[in-house]
């Protein structure tokens, strides 16, 4: 009953697998690049477009360019600006970045990356809300756990990265 009243309201999960993130952990206060893997497409149908939410502390970030695909970088003002990479300040930071195009069929998998600084926050998870769309339907991997809550207990979980202590 409840599968149906998700498929109703426009909602249409992907099979089991879900939209992921590489790597799980990385070095906070340093640059990664954060690869995004879309497994397959909609019940069956291919993705055409890709779009990431970025968390707050993020001050740069840079996405891949893929052949066949366009590109769009949305971006935000911040309350104050910041103090960005190489002493920089920052003022506006990218928001979202969506992939369109493909299309990628459901039968292959494709990657998508993102050159970003992470903040000086060890110990904390960044979640990167992804909404998959297909030729027909939409996976939304936005969920994030609550406090004390485990990601493998959601149905649809957001991306994650979990910042670590810098190696002396």
């Amino acid at each position: 009953m409840a599968g149906a009243a998700l498929a109703m309201a426009g909602w249409v999960a992907p099979a089991a697998a879900h939209v992921t993130l590489q790597p799980a952990d990385a070095a906070a206060d340093s640059y990664a690049l954060l690869t995004f893997t879309v497994p397959h497409g909609c019940e069956g149908n291919a993705t055409k477009a890709l779009r990431v939410k970025l968390p707050d502390g993020i001050l740069s970030a840079k996405p891949q360019m893929k052949p066949g695909w366009k590109v769009e970088i949305k971006t935000r003002k911040l309350d104050a600006p910041a103090r960005g990479p190489h002493g920089k300040s920052v003022a506006e930071v990218v928001d979202e970045v969506e992939w369109r195009g493909g299309p990628l069929p459901d039968n292959l998998y494709d990657t998508f990356g993102l050159i970003v600084r992470l903040p000086d926050k060890a110990g904390q998870t960044l979640y990167f809300p992804t909404v998959q769309e297909c030729e027909q339907g939409v996976g939304r991997w936005t969920e994030i756990p609550a406090t004390g809550q485990g990601a493998d207990k959601l149905h649809a979980p957001a991306p994650a990265v979990r910042l670590k202590a810098r190696s002396p």
